[in-house]
């Protein structure tokens, strides 16, 4: 393992690493904001009136 890191400067694959993930990070919560289930700053959106009535009849119809 040690020649592995004679190759390889370890700081520079420790900033890359970290970089990485932290991009990653931001990627994943940035697609999280944009669903409407998952967006937690404008809150869940309330579905409107006229679908919520129609998907109570479909499962009293079931």
């Amino acid at each position: 393992m040690w020649r592995l890191w004679m190759l390889f400067d370890p700081r520079r694959v420790l900033i890359a690493i970290a970089t990485f993930l932290f991009g990653l990070a931001l990627l994943i919560h940035f697609i999280l904001l944009s669903t409407d289930k998952f967006n937690w700053l404008d809150g869940a959106k309330k579905q409107p009136v006229k679908a919520a009535v129609v998907q109570m009849v479909e499962t009293e119809k079931a």
